[in-house]
């Protein structure tokens, strides 16, 4: 049967037409070679698959009718007589992940030299399919010739920040999988959360997998070693490798949490709650850091039967080896001029480890400081200079840095995603590097890092912005404006398909939704706004402060709300949650909306000066837009109440994050008039600054009086702190004073 259909596919090419864009067919990657023909294939319950017996080929034969079905409400035939479907081995189609599609009104036949192509072929017909039930689906007619422009098509996880269920994981894949993305890099370890169960040490799980968050509850979880086989089976199904990291020197605070033993000071640590660089890393001088770490990849490489482990390297602080005698010990004995060489000595150790195990190294681009072995994978984040460094010292390398997909919507639009090229730089000599080490550049990765993403917000970051990463590194070629509008008629017709696997995908070049808050006319309450991302977008709300369920009362750009307390929003579209609720706390003030006047204005980089006096309290995010900020100023503000007001007391909140260089105020004063010339002074407060915590923290300065205080201006004078350690890096210059909400009451 298999000869048969083959030459009725073939000797129709000759009624195959020219393709042009079209409903019918719309696939995303575009092939390399497509020409739409005559016709369409019948599909229906006579429809049979003819394929190699291998396993791999029957693995591919149960996806391909489980698939159909699903999509079609078909089951085929499993009779040995029925045909329509071929799947064949064929050596003459060149490259490990090529295909060959052929449609015509007598059949479907895959042609590939690996199981590899044969399987993306599969992924491509099933793009060709209908979304409708029903007793027969038509397949266009269509010829196709396919292949990559390059091998590795990436996309990271951060699970080590959020963690994200089992389920989450795979439903991903599929998707990646879809769309011909080939590598699932999965970032198992952070500051924040070890996530992988490692049995020769419990305490990375059973410490380190959690942290106590600022309100008490505890936060984090972990994938058990058959979670890990698992999802790397599910993957491998699906044509899909799945790359771990364990992060190291740095980014490790949550193993020195659970073994504070392998840390330079061996001293107590709890798991962070915030997000940043901190400075205590694994110990490079400690002998007990390079045995910890060996044992920890032995079990990871029984898990992950890839070439290739990652293993970070990046933002790694050298101030704990500075200070660390057995560092700087074993810095002397390897004869090293700087701390530089050290984190090179660490990432040879473990390279050479790696490459006994016959695993290939793969580091951030950092690992080249100090000097890097030829044989590691560059993977690039900071620029094309780290690309050219990268490729003239002889690495391969993989390009991340512009697919950032954490980034927001509309600073990294799906058309900036399209439009980058990865093979050429706006540096004349970045590019005459990179174009002369093409072969060289493995490919691209998207990275989702978890600061700021969840399991229910991830999607809206992730698609359709990973269509077009797919596109771009399957295609590899026109990445002009003509080009991108016939991608995106392809993409607009894949968002049906999106919607019957309940993707919570976000808009293209706009965020989901932006909330804000506003004094209302009467300065009496408050106008909850939401810009929407979609005009089918669901704003559900609670006044109560419980978590809004798709059963709340909902708005759709502005809702009224004149009672003080804590309001929860969350979004929902097509039944889908969008993401955790955005919580804003409003409290009556008395100087609610009234006007404020500043010495020195506050920083065009943060919020205007009036969030001071909105009623909305800011939380430990001094990039939710509550919070007003002065650098290297002091703040100096006047409240006019319009008319004398009694009050009884006088409060504002400064931000401590000292990582960021944001510091309390070395001294706060709270001042009152009648006539804004002769002032009382009422309170002076001196904050205790503790710059060794890493800790984002909000403190109130509060003035309560058991006296009524009559008034008309109030002051608020907070000075910054000039006189500094001299350990602080860069002394008192570049130093932020962050507040908010000035409440007088």
């Amino acid at each position: 049967m298999l000869k048969s259909l083959l030459a009725c596919c073939l000797g129709a090419s000759v009624l195959i037409t020219s393709f042009c864009a079209s409903a019918e067919i719309s696939i995303i990657p575009e092939p390399q070679h497509i020409e739409a023909g005559q016709g369409s294939y019948q599909l229906d319950a006579s429809t049979g698959i003819d394929a190699p017996g291998d396993a791999r080929a029957r693995e591919i034969v149960s996806f391909l009718r489980d698939a159909i079905r699903d999509q079609t409400g078909i089951r085929l035939s499993e009779s040995v007589h029925a045909h329509g479907i071929a799947l064949a081995i064929d050596p003459s189609v060149k490259g490990d992940e090529a295909y060959r599609l052929s449609v015509t009104p007598r059949g479907v036949i895959i042609q590939a030299s690996t199981d590899k192509g044969l399987f993306w072929g599969v992924q491509t017909l099933r793009q060709l399919l209908p979304l409708e039930h029903g007793a027969s689906a038509a397949i266009p007619a269509v010829q196709i010739e396919d292949a990559p422009a390059f091998a590795y098509r990436g996309f990271m996880l951060d699970v080590g920040r959020h963690f994200y269920p089992v389920s989450f994981i795979k439903k991903q894949l599929n998707l990646l999988s879809y769309y011909k993305i080939n590598t699932f890099h999965w970032h198992l370890t952070e500051d924040q959360g070890w996530r992988l169960q490692i049995n020769r040490y419990p305490k990375l799980t059973s410490v380190g997998a959690w942290r106590t968050e600022a309100d008490g509850s505890r936060y984090g979880g972990f994938y058990t070693q058959a979670d890990a086989r698992d999802i790397v089976e599910y993957a491998r199904q699906r044509n899909i490798a799945v790359i771990p990291e364990i992060e190291m020197p740095g980014h490790s605070v949550a193993a020195l949490s659970s073994y504070p033993e392998l840390s330079c000071t061996k001293q107590p640590l709890p798991v962070p709650t915030t997000w940043g660089v901190f400075k205590d890393i694994d110990c490079v001088g400690d002998k007990g850091t390079f045995t910890f770490l060996q044992n920890v990849l032995d079990e990871v490489m029984t898990l992950f039967p890839s070439p290739y482990v990652h293993i970070g390297g990046d933002e790694t602080p050298k101030d704990r080896w500075k200070d660390c005698l057995s560092c700087q010990a074993l810095m002397h004995d390897q004869g090293l001029k700087d701390e530089e060489g050290l984190q090179s000595y660490f990432i040879k150790h473990i390279q050479g480890y790696l490459t006994s195990k016959d695993k290939t190294l793969i580091g951030w681009d950092e690992i080249l400081e100090g000097g890097a072995d030829k044989n590691a994978i560059i993977e690039i984040w900071r620029g094309d200079d780290e690309a050219r460094k990268a490729l003239e010292n002889g690495n391969r390398i993989i390009i991340a840095g512009p697919f950032y997909i954490d980034a927001p919507l509309d600073k990294l639009t799906v058309r900036d995603i399209y439009r980058t090229d990865i093979t050429h730089s706006t540096t004349p000599e970045d590019d005459s590097v990179i174009t002369a080490h093409r072969a060289q550049i493995l490919g691209a990765e998207a990275p989702l890092w978890s600061e700021r993403a969840n399991p229910f917000n991830a999607e809206s970051k992730m698609y359709p912005r990973l269509l077009a990463f797919a596109e771009n590194l399957w295609r590899s070629n026109a990445h002009d404006d003509t080009a991108y509008a016939d991608f995106q008629q392809r993409l607009h017709a894949q968002y049906p398909w999106l919607d019957a696997q309940q993707v919570a995908y976000g808009p293209e070049d706009r965020p989901v939704v932006n909330y804000s808050v506003t004094v209302n006319a009467s300065r009496d309450g408050w106008q909850l706004h939401a810009k929407r991302g979609f005009d089918d977008l669901q704003n559900r709300y609670t006044t109560d402060g419980t978590e809004p369920t798709e059963h709340s009362p909902t708005f759709d750009d502005s809702v009224d709300l004149k009672q003080a307390g804590t309001v929860n929003i969350m979004p929902f579209r097509k039944g889908l949650r969008y993401d955790n609720a955005t919580s804003i706390t409003l409290t009556d003030n008395l100087a609610l909306g009234q006007s404020i006047t500043f010495a020195q204005p506050p920083s065009s980089s943060y919020a205007p000066g009036s969030v001071l006096l909105d009623g909305v309290i800011g939380n430990v995010d001094f990039h939710d837009g509550r919070w007003a900020a002065w650098l290297d100023s002091n703040l100096d503000a006047t409240v006019d109440l319009q008319r004398d007001t009694t009050l009884h007391g006088i409060s504002i909140g400064f931000l401590s994050a000292p990582e960021s260089r944001i510091l309390l105020p070395k001294q706060v004063v709270f001042s009152v008039s009648s006539d804004g010339k002769h002032w009382t002074q009422l309170y002076t407060d001196a904050p205790t600054v503790d710059l060794s915590s890493s800790l984002q923290r909000v403190q109130r300065i509060i003035f309560t009086s058991t006296k009524p205080i009559v008034a008309r201006y109030v002051r608020i004078a907070a000075d910054r702190n000039q006189s500094l350690p001299t350990a602080f890096p860069r002394g008192a210059t570049d130093i932020w004073l962050f507040a908010d909400e000035i409440l007088i009451q």
